[in-house]
């Protein structure tokens, strides 16, 4: 009988709360409490916001720093899932540290990221190591990760390889050869400013006029006065009020959660949005703009070599941009599978599953099975010396490959001469007439010998398929350890004195991680009405900021501008 887990998510948004939570569910599926603590701050989702997420708690509260440390000294937790920003990870694991500083029985400290990593890789890193766990949401982020952690001399082991939680959804179906739902995922903080976000809301509006047989929908974050991850300076409900004559009637603003706005959607159109992922795997065709230029500052550098780059003008004349599948592989996205056709069998032969069958490129893809059980061969030949091995490399039906299995249903795609066609299979894409007598491609025996050295599963006991086996099989190691020694965070008062007390202070909190003075209050003998009127108070001061970032601030650059 298993014993029930006691989980907690400390978060400080609403993005980060809906990582947090479904990250926990990833590692602990099964039989657990989940409490909920959302760090209090300008960050801070509403309850319109947690609704919208659609990801609930067992308990949730609103904590300070010092208030969550006292927490959970308090109450036992098994698992707590940090999903912050990297200062306030920070401080936690410096108060961790303070309130068990030899080994003893505490949580298992886990972090990560909600979405692409394309800023402050370094910075956000470093300020994150100490977690016992710190999750990347692919292979490609994995190795970046590692290489900053040991750049530094630090500690990589943490370093886990998982999948973005939320990637999931019903697989798109095509209606037709043409987009007839447009949405335009929005971002707070990316473009900046007032000009480029004006231009790419007139740009969604003349697709909408250009294309009156589609509806365009400008899926939005948040509304005025709430926050997200990222400070939104420039809503787009105050741009759209300021377009000459209004939106067209088949473009309109929506709210709402991704995964369902998704579940309707034909054409995904961002500047460098999380939601890309989550639309890439559902196989919907998706743009990343290029309207603005391919800069850091945007992100949409990220998608370099994804085949989803696209200006409005090139959305205007119909491109329905495909992400290419060794990119998607590498970003931990994996499309849906269509249904595998039977691999013809040679007259006479008996059928053997385990047997290695060659299918040539343009078939259809593999079973989710197959594609799971291949995976991680073909990570393992992406960082080899295998020849031109690629996960997922369907491309275009001119440049020929050769599915190879693993393991009984599993398939690994590697490239083969340009026109061959598999054995007894020369009605494939791409194979000339009369492929099948003269096939460049080796018989099955020496295709296999020729990815030998990629390995022909998941390591043992990790379930293929499953991106978060070693995250889990990882904790589960922690959990049965008993006794874990205090969290070694990078940053100390040695290699970082003149950085370190100020993360910490942020928080209230001193040097060595425990509280300031006044960090926290006794709530023991505070009447209702105290507690009433101090969070009207807050939810008071947290509008007045809300209003000064909207409307204060942008008026005082504009005015230094003159």
């Amino acid at each position: 009988m298993s014993i029930r887990k006691r989980v907690a998510v400390l978060a400080d948004s609403d993005t980060r709360w809906k990582w947090g939570a479904l990250t926990a569910r990833r590692l602990v599926p099964d039989d657990h409490d989940l409490t909920g603590y959302l760090l209090r701050g300008r960050a801070t989702p509403t309850a319109r916001q947690l609704g919208e997420v659609g990801v609930r708690a067992d308990r949730l509260s609103e904590v300070t720093c010092a208030e969550f440390l006292a927490e959970i000294e308090r109450e036992r937790h098994d698992v707590v899932v940090l999903a912050l920003v990297g200062g306030a990870v920070q401080a936690v694991l410096h108060g961790a540290r303070a309130l068990w500083p030899d080994p003893a029985r505490r949580p298992v400290f886990v972090t990560g990221y909600v979405g692409v990593v394309y800023e402050k890789l370094a910075d956000g890193l470093l300020l994150r190591h100490g977690a016992d766990l710190v999750l990347a949401n692919s292979r490609h982020d994995a190795e970046r990760f590692r290489a900053v952690y040991e750049g530094v001399g630090a500690d990589a082991g943490a370093v886990t390889e998982t999948a973005l939680p939320f990637l999931g959804g019903a697989p798109y179906e095509q209606a037709g050869s043409r987009a007839h739902t447009v949405v335009f995922a929005v971002q707070p903080s990316v473009p900046d400013s007032r000009a480029d976000r004006a231009y790419l809301l007139e740009r969604a509006a003349g697709h909408a006029r250009l294309h009156p047989e589609r509806e365009v929908l400008i899926k939005l974050r948040s509304k005025p006065g709430e926050h997200t991850t990222h400070l939104e300076e420039q809503p787009y409900q105050r741009l759209a009020e300021r377009i000459p004559g209004g939106l067209p009637v088949n473009c309109r603003l929506v709210y709402g959660n991704m995964g369902e706005v998704l579940d309707g959607t034909d054409l995904l159109v961002t500047v460098s949005s999380t939601a890309a992922l989550e639309s890439l795997h559902r196989g919907i065709p998706t743009a990343v703009l290029t309207d603005l230029g391919i800069r850091e500052a945007l992100g949409n550098h990220h998608f370099l070599g994804s085949g989803c780059l696209a200006s409005w003008d090139q959305l205007d004349a119909g491109l329905l941009p495909q992400g290419d599948p060794a990119w998607l592989a590498a970003q931990g996205v994996r499309p849906p599978a269509a249904p595998k056709l039977p691999v013809p069998t040679p007259a006479g032969a008996a059928a053997d599953p385990a047997a290695p069958r060659l299918v040539a490129r343009g078939s259809a893809a593999p079973t989710d099975a197959a594609w799971a059980s291949a995976a991680p061969a073909a990570r393992a030949a992406l960082q080899g010396d295998a020849p031109r091995a690629r996960a997922g490399a369907v491309t275009s039906a001119g440049d020929g490959a050769a599915r190879i299995p693993t393991a009984p249903d599993a398939v690994l795609l590697v490239d083969a001469p340009q026109g061959a066609a598999a054995p007894d299979d020369p009605q494939s894409v791409g194979a000339p007439q009369g492929a099948a007598d003269s096939a460049a491609l080796p018989p099955p025996a020496l295709a296999v010998a020729s990815v030998a050295a990629i390995p022909a599963g998941p390591a043992a006991g990790v379930p293929a398929g499953d991106p978060y086996a070693d995250a889990r099989a990882k904790l589960n190691r922690l959990l049965a350890a008993g006794e874990l020694p205090a969290p070694a965070p990078y940053y100390t008062l040695e290699t970082a004195p003149g950085y370190l007390p100020g993360i910490l202070a942020r928080q209230h909190l001193r040097p060595d991680g425990t509280p300031l003075p006044g960090a926290l209050r006794e709530a023991a003998g505070e009447s209702r009405l105290r507690r009433w009127i101090r969070s009207h108070l807050r939810e008071a001061a947290r509008g007045a900021y809300r209003h000064g970032v909207q409307r204060v601030a942008p008026v005082i650059r504009r005015l230094g501008e003159l």
